[in-house]
């Protein structure tokens, strides 16, 4: 059975897909972007700003399932330039504490034009 993740607390899709799904305790989060909740709107410019809302809007996933960071078996991170890996990285280390498994790329163009996105799987 599939379990739809719905939380205002992170921002709504943007496009024909949902927030998180749960299939037997696994939740596989959707790319995350730093859009802020209540607005849809990009918040901050530069990789750390970007990447600190893109934590919290992932943590707010994680939460509205009754987990947090802690419980992520992979991420998939993806860059805009492989240049802020090391800035980028200093952000991710202080959410990602248990260090799960994790694939970083660079990528030609993210969307809205943001700098980075994160996507998880994570057990329940």
């Amino acid at each position: 059975m599939l379990k739809v993740t719905s939380t205002e607390k992170a921002p709504a899709a943007i496009g024909p897909y949902s927030q998180a799904i749960e299939f037997n305790n696994i939740l596989f989060t959707s790319g995350q972007i730093p859009l802020d909740p209540a607005t849809g709107e990009i918040v901050g410019t530069t990789i750390e700003e970007q990447a600190e809302q893109v934590m919290k809007n992932l943590g707010a996933i994680l939460e509205a399932n009754g987990i947090d960071y802690t419980n992520a078996i992979k991420t998939t991170c993806f860059l805009a330039e492989m240049a802020d890996f090391g800035a980028f990285n200093e952000v991710y280390a202080k959410y990602f504490t248990g260090k799960p498994a994790r694939s970083c790329v660079a990528v030609k163009q993210l969307p809205k034009n943001v700098l980075c996105e994160v996507e998880v799987i994570a057990a329940k």
